[in-house]
């Protein structure tokens, strides 16, 4: 009986999402590519509430929820969380906020990810701003960040760049055959970086 009533909540959430009908751009790049001082800016330049998948998650960890220790868990045993925990969190919090621009950073973070998204909240994201960068210059860029403790951690970042490569590489090919995906060469200083991020934000003459 309890699936009637799981399918139930989710075609609810599913409709009153569409109602929203939030104004959505996925943001991905590498770690290391800038994303997070981009993200203010447009926040700051054009208006969007920036919801990162990562912060979602963490905060509810902090807030002590059953769901939160779940997560803590699977996150401790190196198991990936499940793509439906992350989409509700994320569907709560554009419920939760009266803007209805958003810019979800870091996720979908593979293809189960953004096949989910969309088949459970039914929204098409208006582009994906994705930031280019070289595995070089983030490698800087992260060590630089790190204050020299570089030998423990230049093993865990090319770890953290294959993930990427192997996983987010197929969300940034799937939209890119619609001609969603926005690039940009994020290995220049960020105010050109930043002039490129407002040309992709420009509306369409």
């Amino acid at each position: 009986m309890g699936t009637v009533v799981d399918s139930a909540n989710k075609e609810e959430s599913k409709s009153v999402l569409s109602e929203k009908k939030p104004k959505v751009v996925f943001v991905l790049g590498g770690p290391g590519s800038g994303k997070g001082t981009q993200c203010a800016n447009i926040v700051e330049h054009f208006g969007y509430t920036h919801l990162s998948a990562g912060d979602l998650l963490r905060a509810e960890i902090k807030s002590g929820s059953k769901n939160g220790t779940m997560i803590q868990n699977m996150i401790s045993e190196g198991i990936i969380v499940p793509s439906e925990v992350t989409i509700k969190l994320l569907e709560k919090a554009i419920m939760e906020n009266e803007n209805d621009k958003f810019l979800i950073d870091g996720f979908p973070r593979n293809e189960e990810n953004r096949a989910a998204f969309e088949s459970v909240t039914g929204i098409i994201p208006e582009f994906v701003l994705f930031f280019d960068c070289s595995e070089e210059e983030m490698e800087k860029r992260l060590l630089g960040r790190n204050q020299g403790r570089v030998d423990d951690n230049i093993e865990t970042i090319r770890k953290r760049f294959k993930v990427f490569v192997d996983s987010s590489l197929a969300v940034i090919e799937y939209y890119n055959s619609k001609g969603k995906v926005k690039k940009i060469d994020a290995g220049k200083p960020v105010g050109e970086v930043f002039e490129a991020v407002k040309a992709a934000f420009a509306p369409a003459k």
